[in-house]
């Protein structure tokens, strides 16, 4: 069911796909990939580039914050967006985990428990092809001078090598939870800023209700 060679060139076809221009849908990286062979993630497509369609969003709504002589109302705007963004993505991160403990079969409890998910290793593998289709703009940009370039070029070959070894890592964990020799649990981010019940910069400026 896992794959992590496939779920990098789906999240790199997405990331080109999605640089077009918009509309896009968190779908259409199928379309190029359709003569692929999907039977080993099939039911985890929808929620893989979904997932990474959050991640692109927020790479781009940060870029957004960023951006000098921006009002403070922008600022705020682009803040509220990304929080909206990162609740998404890790929820989709625990939909992803959840559908592979679901396909996973009954864990060895006495296997060696793994500190990170695969869900959460599918999340970096999305923000690394991310990573990668910027550097590579860079790498290849016509303003840019050949020593900025050159730079990236060397950039690119580091990410590169950290994907690759993140895969295998990924692909290993799979591989070690099918034959019960490791395990892995499903972890709640408990994200609290966005519940108006557990941020005080949310509850301390909330107006009390009237008691009649």
């Amino acid at each position: 069911m896992l794959d992590a060679s496939f779920i990098a060139r789906l999240q790199d076809q997405a990331t080109l796909d999605w640089h077009g221009e918009p509309p896009y849908s968190a779908l259409d990286g199928l379309v190029q990939l359709a003569a692929d062979d999907l039977s080993p993630l099939d039911p985890l497509v929808p929620l893989i580039l979904n997932h990474h369609h959050s991640n692109f969003d927020l790479w781009h709504e940060e870029d957004k914050a960023r951006e000098p002589d921006v009002s403070d109302e922008h600022i705020a705007a682009v803040k509220h967006a990304i929080d909206a963004l990162n609740q998404r993505r890790n929820d989709l991160v625990e939909a992803i985990d959840r559908m592979l403990l679901e396909n996973a079969g009954t864990q060895n409890p006495s296997a060696p428990l793994n500190s990170e998910s695969p869900g959460l290793m599918i999340d970096r593998l999305s923000v690394l092809a991310l990573k990668l289709y910027h550097t590579a703009e860079e790498a290849h940009r016509a303003s840019a001078t050949e020593s900025h370039r050159e730079k990236n070029r060397a950039r690119l070959a580091l990410l590169e090598e950290q994907r690759s070894d993140l895969a295998a890592c990924l692909d290993a964990l799979w591989t070690e939870v099918r034959n019960g020799t490791r395990r892995f649990k499903l972890y709640r981010q408990m994200k609290m800023y966005n519940d108006p019940e557990l941020n005080p910069a949310i509850y301390t400026h909330s107006t009390p209700r009237k008691l009649s």
